[in-house]
C-alpha cells in the first residue's frame, strides 16, 4: 500500500512533465487579440442559412470552393484533388480532373484555363480536358508551402495566397490539422503572391498574415481583398505592392473589417458589386483568452485533439461592398453545414462552400428580384 502514492506520484510527474516539455511543432507567439463583438450589428442572429437544399456529390466531400465555368457548368473543388462539374441543378455530375493534391481555391483565365491553388502542389493550370500541369510552386526559391485561393486579373495576372510558410499540409496531416497549427502559433507568415504567365515570374505582394486565406479582386483591378483567418480581419490590399509588410503602416495595405465574429475563409465576387465570404468556424472565447499566453497555447497542443479548444459548428456567410457596408448575413446557428467556407452567386442560387460537408448546399439567392 505504501508503494501506490509513490506510483502515483511519478505518474503525476511525468504528466506533468509531457504537458510542460514534450515536443511540438508550433512556437506559439504573444499577439493581442480584441475581445470578440459576437452576433451584433449586421451580423445579429438569424437563421436565414438553416435547412439548405443538398446536392449529392456521389461520394465526394468538402466543395471548398465552387465557380461556374466559361461552359455555364458548375465546377467543385473536392477532397482527394478532384475537381467535379456538373449542371447548374447538380445533374450531370462528373470528374473533370484529379491533380493529386487538394486545390482550395480556383478561377478561370481569358482563354478558358481553370487555375488552381493546390494547397499540396502550388498554383497549377487545367486545360479544358483536364490535363494538370504547375505553373508554380516556389517563390526566389522559396517552396510555395500551402497554396489557398487564387483571382485572375483583367490583365491576365495571377494573385494567390500562400497561409503558411511554416505548415505544410503535405507535412503535417493535411489542411486542416495545418491551419490550427499555423493559428494556434500566430507566427503570422501568410503572404500574398503574384504569378505573371506571360514571363514565369513568382513575386511577393505582401506578407506578414496570420494564415493568409481567401482573395478577391477589386472591380477596377487595382486592390486584393484578403482575408487574415487567424486574426478574423480582411485587408484591401494595392496590386502594385511588392514585399509589403501589411503590418508596416504602409498606405497600400489597410484593414478593411477588423475583429469580426469569426474566422473569415474564402471571398468569392458576386452580383451587383457584392463580395461574399464565409466564417468556417465562430470566434472561441478560449482562443481569444489564450492570446497573450503562448505557453498554455503550446500545452494545448500536447493534449488529445478532442480536448483542442476548437470552436464549435455554427453557419455563417456574409456579403459586403468594397466600401466596406456589409449588405448581407445569413447564419445557421445549429451548423447542420459544417464549415461554411464561402459563397458562390448566380442568378437564381446562392451555393455553399465548405471544406468538409458530403454533398453540396444551396439556397434560392435571397437578393434576386422579387424575393426578400
Amino acid at each position: 500500500m505504501k508503494v501506490l502514492p509513490k506510483i502515483l506520484l511519478l505518474a503525476v510527474i511525468a504528466v506533468a512533465a509531457y504537458l510542460c516539455f514534450w515536443p511540438v511543432p508550433a512556437e506559439p507567439r504573444v499577439w493581442q487579440s480584441p475581445p470578440s463583438p459576437g452576433y451584433v450589428g449586421a451580423h445579429a442572429p438569424n437563421r436565414k442559412l438553416a435547412g439548405l437544399k443538398r446536392i449529392d456529390l456521389k461520394g465526394d466531400t468538402g466543395p471548398e470552393h465552387i465557380a461556374i465555368g466559361p461552359d455555364g457548368l458548375l465546377y467543385a473543388a473536392v477532397a482527394g484533388g478532384r475537381i467535379v462539374r456538373m449542371n447548374p441543378d447538380g445533374s450531370g455530375l462528373s470528374v473533370f480532373a484529379e491533380t493529386g493534391g487538394r486545390v482550395l481555391g480556383f478561377d478561370f483565365d481569358a482563354t478558358g484555363q481553370l487555375i488552381a491553388a493546390d494547397a499540396l502542389r502550388g498554383l497549377l493550370a487545367i486545360d479544358s480536358v483536364g490535363r494538370v500541369r504547375v505553373l508554380t510552386n516556389q517563390v526566389a526559391g522559396d517552396p510555395i508551402r500551402y497554396a489557398d485561393a487564387v483571382a485572375v486579373a483583367g490583365d491576365g495576372m495571377l494573385y494567390f495566397s500562400d497561409a503558411s510558410r511554416r505548415f505544410a499540409p503535405a507535412d503535417w496531416g493535411g489542411t486542416f490539422e495545418a491551419s490550427v497549427l499555423d493559428i494556434l502559433e500566430q507566427s503570422a507568415t501568410g503572404r500574398i503572391l503574384g504569378y505573371d504567365p506571360a514571363t514565369g515570374t513568382t513575386f511577393t505582394v505582401a506578407n506578414g498574415l496570420s494564415f493568409a486565406n481567401g482573395v478577391a479582386l477589386s472591380a477596377d483591378g487595382r486592390h486584393l481583398f484578403v482575408n487574415e483567418t487567424g486574426r478574423s480581419c480582411i485587408w484591401k490590399i494595392a496590386v502594385s505592392a511588392r514585399d509589403l509588410d501589411v503590418n508596416s503602416g504602409n498606405a497600400q495595405a489597410v484593414v478593411l473589417f477588423d475583429n469580426l465574429p469569426g474566422y473569415p475563409d474564402n471571398l468569392t465576387r458576386g452580383r451587383d458589386g457584392r463580395i461574399w465570404a464565409g466564417f468556417a468556424k465562430p470566434r472561441n472565447a478560449t482562443l481569444d483568452a489564450l492570446a497573450d499566453k503562448p505557453f498554455l497555447r503550446k500545452l494545448t497542443l500536447r493534449l488529445p485533439r478532442a480536448w483542442w479548444p476548437i470552436p464549435k459548428p455554427y453557419g455563417h456567410v456574409f456579403a459586403f461592398t468594397e466600401d466596406g457596408r456589409f449588405v448581407a448575413d445569413l447564419q445557421d446557428p445549429d451548423g447542420a453545414y459544417p464549415e461554411t467556407t464561402g459563397v458562390t452567386e448566380t442568378a437564381e442560387r446562392l451555393y455553399i462552400q465548405s471544406l468538409h460537408a458530403e454533398d453540396l448546399g444551396w439556397l434560392p439567392n435571397p437578393m434576386a428580384s422579387g424575393r426578400d
